[in-house]
């Protein structure tokens, strides 16, 4: 018997049991004897089956699969969340697939629609960027979709995150009662509600606060890249501006190095703040000073607000927001 042939009615014939037994076994019922049980669980080991998921979707309109839309499987922040998602979703017994959407509104759309085609129950997103498209995708999608480190002004899903007005306020602060009041913004697009209407909000706050006037030379809308940070290094220093707020560990730490090769000493000459705190800021030397955030838990918890969303049970909150904390390193004085 060729095992990609090998079916429900297989098993259940050849261990002397309806279907009904069998299927009973594979989704852990306890109403089974044991002895049948072991005989069943014998013979599915023997025949290697494997149930198909896809049928078993079709019979309880249930996959037991959930899509997750990340914007660059290489970046630390997004992987970490990925992490927590994976974890629980094992605990929960759901199965992931997992899409790469290159940070792009489009390809993010078109991303959530072939999920959705293979009957995923449920959707995590994160993406840095919710245009008007993506926002009527969200609300037209046929499966709950809830947010993992993504923000959205209009509230349009339910989301998990920091609270990253406080948290980028927090760190500016910081770098003031350190004496610098040429302090630079530097983040990715701020066509992304989470850099232009959280973070820079924060900085300006920061600044407001401290009677520093704001400035808008020193915000600085970059690709984001390590390559973006290194090259911007020579022109924060010939600005004579002392210290940055920067965005993603990346671009931290391109601006450290660029800093430091061209003899710029951090943090004496040039303080740096950064806000993942993923591996990079503690790879880099010095190490940079950054925004803690839990993001294992923020991936975690967004899965288990998609269980209580799919299973519809109560949610208390559908817009959960986690604590954060700054460390200290020796990118700052």
């Amino acid at each position: 018997m060729e095992k990609q042939n090998v079916t429900i009615y297989d098993v259940a014939r050849e261990s002397g049991v309806s279907m009904a037994t069998v299927s009973r076994v594979l989704n852990g019922n306890s109403n089974v004897r044991q002895a049948t049980k072991d005989k069943v669980l014998a013979v599915i080991n023997e025949l290697d089956y494997r149930p198909n998921a896809v049928a078993r979707g079709l019979a309880s309109k249930k996959t037991t699969t959930v899509g997750v839309i990340i914007p660059d499987v290489t970046d630390g922040y997004f992987s970490s969340l990925a992490r927590g998602i994976d974890d629980i979703a094992t605990m929960y017994k759901y199965n992931i697939i997992l899409a790469n959407s290159d940070d792009n509104p489009e390809k993010e759309a078109t991303v959530l629609n072939t999920l959705q085609s293979k009957q995923v129950d449920g959707i995590i997103f994160m993406g840095n960027e919710i245009n008007n498209k993506l926002r009527a995708e969200f609300k037209r999608s046929s499966c709950p979709i809830v947010m993992a480190g993504s923000v959205d002004t209009s509230y349009t899903s339910p989301s998990v995150n920091i609270n990253y007005v406080d948290a980028v306020k927090d760190e500016t602060n910081r770098l003031i009662e350190h004496g610098n009041n040429k302090i630079a913004f530097i983040s990715g697009s701020l066509r992304q509600a989470i850099n232009k209407d959280y973070r820079l909000k924060g900085y300006k706050e920061s600044l407001k606060d401290n009677g520093v006037d704001f400035d808008d030379k020193l915000v600085f809308e970059t690709e984001g890249t390590y390559d973006a940070g290194y090259n911007l290094a020579e022109s924060l220093w010939k600005q004579k501006i002392t210290a940055a707020v920067v965005t993603n560990d990346e671009l931290a730490a391109g601006i450290l190095n660029g800093m430091t090769d061209r003899n710029i000493s951090v943090p004496e000459d040039f303080e740096l703040f950064t806000s993942n705190n993923t591996k990079i800021a503690k790879m880099v030397r010095p190490q940079l000073s950054s925004i803690t955030q839990p993001l294992y838990d923020i991936g975690a918890v967004a899965m288990r607000l998609l269980t209580k969303i799919m299973n519809k049970e109560k949610v208390d909150d559908r817009n959960v927001i986690l604590g954060y904390g700054i460390v200290e390193r020796k990118s700052t004085r």
